[in-house]
């Protein structure tokens, strides 16, 4: 994106294995940590942009291989037969593995010398934004933000959350958001819901992209980080 921050994939010895990372580190080489979750479509461009992009906000960025064990570092689309194996892939996913990794991942990041003793979250997008949620359930980070991600109902939750949900999204209705809203009540949490936004509305690739909701979720988002892991 910029020289202005340094990106590489790097390999994680997790319990279960190796596998590997997209890390971005901010202009200053150092900061507070985002473990940012992928959507079902791997790792790709879309992903490591918004690696890039909150890398130059400030935050080391670590983006893990979710699907490692089925397919390492797969990268699709989000139509056609891409959608189809992107799902297949989401479907074929061990649980308990997955809850393994999500460890294994933000254990790693903040054993990163760029860390030091600053704090870690964690950001997620469709099934990351799931993902997000059992780090924060599970992993013991400071914050975590999830967009759009689905079957959010219990309440084993301490740190401060947000979650981001567009209000014509069948994949996630109004009705599910409530159900999140009553489940997070008298918790550290903040619930956005985007006027005219469709599931997927941050991606700027796919056809629901909406882009007032993006810049509204992205501002958001910075404040929540800012206050919460600095």
């Amino acid at each position: 994106m910029t020289t202005a921050i340094k990106t590489n994939w790097i390999s994680i010895a997790g319990t279960g294995g190796t596998y590997d990372a997209y890390l971005a580190l901010p202009p200053a080489g150092s900061g507070p940590g985002i473990v940012l979750f992928q959507e079902i479509f791997g790792v790709n461009e879309h992903i490591r942009t918004l690696a890039e992009q909150y890398a130059l906000d400030g935050f080391v960025v670590l983006a893990p291989d979710v699907f490692w064990q089925q397919q390492p570092r797969v990268e699709l689309g989000y139509v056609g037969e891409d959608m189809q194996r992107a799902v297949a892939l989401m479907n074929g996913a061990d649980r308990a593995a997955l809850l393994r990794d999500i460890g294994d991942s933000v254990g790693a990041l903040r054993a990163r010398p760029e860390i030091g003793s600053r704090k870690v979250g964690a950001m997620g997008y469709c099934m990351g934004g799931r993902l997000a949620y059992l780090a924060a359930a599970t992993a013991g980070v400071d914050a975590t933000v999830c967009y759009y991600g689905g079957g959010i109902h219990a309440t084993s939750i301490g740190c401060p959350i947000q979650f981001h949900y567009g209000d014509v999204d069948p994949n996630i209705p109004l009705s599910a958001v409530e159900k999140v809203r009553a489940a997070m009540a008298g918790k550290p949490a903040e619930i956005h819901v985007y006027r005219g936004a469709n599931h997927g509305f941050n991606c700027w690739a796919r056809g629901s992209y909406h882009p007032p909701s993006a810049a509204l979720a992205h501002g958001r988002t910075l404040q929540f980080l800012a206050t919460n892991l600095y």
